[in-house]
């Protein structure tokens, strides 16, 4: 009976460790597809400025639009370098132009040239929300660090691009909204 017991107990605690154990490594986990997440995101995005910013240059009706575009391949194109660099670091796939930017590429540059400067530029809007959004919680929460100082270290580029993105669109009629400049304001 006492032998019972105590081997019971002991496959019991056995159990207990080893839950216990697993417990942190899927928080760990858990955590690092967060920066997987961030890492994939952003590079996918700059992937985007890129084309969609050689786009412009072709399609653009104003001299605003085009200029925008150019600095955004120029910019981007050193970004993704170091995007990719960081994501090598960090032992990730290599960047790829993620589904969702793809069909935002295909959206755009199919349009016709009359309407492609205000849905370029509300999308440049947008696209720059969303990006400095991603690299702020990378910069605050990331785990790995590699990838927090990288995000840290864009940040203010991409910030400076989202201002520069709002003014932009403002010159050819687009409409931002208050909650774009609210976020703005907040960061």
């Amino acid at each position: 009976m006492i032998v019972k017991f105590l081997a019971s107990a002991a496959v019991t605690g056995l159990l207990l460790n080893a839950t216990v154990g697993v417990a942190p490594a899927a928080a760990q986990q858990a955590t690092l597809g967060a920066d997987s997440s961030f890492i994939q995101m952003a590079a996918s995005l700059g992937l985007l400025q890129v084309k969609l910013g050689k786009v412009a240059q072709e399609k653009g009706s104003s001299e605003v639009v085009r200029d925008f575009g150019k600095r955004m391949v120029n910019d981007y194109s050193k970004a993704n370098e170091e995007l990719a660099a960081g994501a090598k670091q960090a032992a990730y796939p290599a960047p790829v132009l993620l589904r969702p930017h793809q069909q935002v590429f295909n959206r755009i540059s199919g349009m016709g040239r009359s309407s492609f400067d205000k849905n370029y530029m509300a999308e440049m809007v947008n696209d720059h929300d969303q990006a400095v959004r991603l690299f702020q919680q990378e910069s605050k929460d990331g785990r790995v660090a590699s990838l927090k100082q990288l995000a840290s270290r864009l940040l203010p580029t991409v910030q400076q691009h989202q201002t520069l993105a709002t003014e932009t669109a403002r010159s050819v009629g687009v409409s931002v909204t208050a909650s774009n400049s609210r976020e703005r304001q907040g960061s």
